[in-house]
Order: C-alpha cells, then structure tokens, then sequence
C-alpha cells in the first residue's frame, strides 16, 4: 500500500492500486451522487447532460466518465451522447459501438488462437560425419 493525498478533498489516505485515488469519505460522498444523478436520469428520461450536471451538482466530465464506464446511459429521447472511441459514432453508453465491440473481440479472440508450429528447414551445414579439431 502506499500513502498518497486525496485528490479531491486532500487528505492522506493509503491508497490502493487500482482504484481511484480518492480517500474513503470521499469515495463514499462520490457514490452517494452517482445514485442521486441515476435517480433523476430516470425519473427526467429526456434530460440533457448540462441539465443533469447543474441540478445534481456534479461535474460534466464525472458524469461522461460515469457513462463510460458503462454505470449511466441515457435513454433514447434524450439528446446526450458520447463518440465511439474508435469510429467516431454517436452511442449512449460505454467506449466503443456496437461494430467496434464486435472487431476488438473479434482481434483479441484470433490473438488467442494457437500458432501455428514453425517449420524446421534443413540446414546444409547439419551433417552427420565426425569432425576432429587437432589434425596434424
């Protein structure tokens, strides 16, 4: 573990690795606004991300990041949302598009495969007779 100062609120805490580097308290406070902007998402379908941000008190950028995480996403009527990291294409909730998805699981599953064996070619200096170093 290591001892660093909490990047929201500044306080020393022992951070683990892996997750945010927010002490506990504010980890706790940060969850406890990621339910409050999931309740009014639902309760205001048609809401807008500025909308959402200002009435709820929380950052646009906390709140894009909820979605790419995957934890948010906003109904169809509503007017918010993110590019696909890698085509460009408006989605609702995550990193990449449903296409994009599908050639990244594709790649990684043909990464996995078994190589195929690498063939032996015979070498021409390979010969079966006896050498002698010391021949006089």
């Amino acid at each position: 573990m290591d001892v660093r100062n909490c990047k929201n609120c500044g306080k020393l805490f022992n951070y683990i690795s892996g997750l945010p580097p927010l002490c506990h308290n504010c980890i706790k406070e940060l969850e406890e606004k990621f339910l409050i902007v999931k309740e009014y998402i639902y309760k205001h379908p048609g809401a807008g991300m500025q909308e959402v941000a200002e009435e709820n008190e929380v950052s646009t950028t906390q709140i894009q990041k909820w979605i790419r995480e995957e934890r948010l996403e906003f109904s169809k009527e509503s007017l918010v949302g993110l590019e696909c990291e890698s085509c460009g294409t408006l989605i609702r909730t995550g990193r990449f598009c449903k296409s994009c998805k599908d050639k990244l699981a594709n790649n990684l599953g043909n990464a996995y495969k078994d190589p195929e064996p690498v063939k032996k070619k015979n070498d021409v200096k390979d010969n079966p007779k006896m050498r002698f170093l010391d021949q006089h």
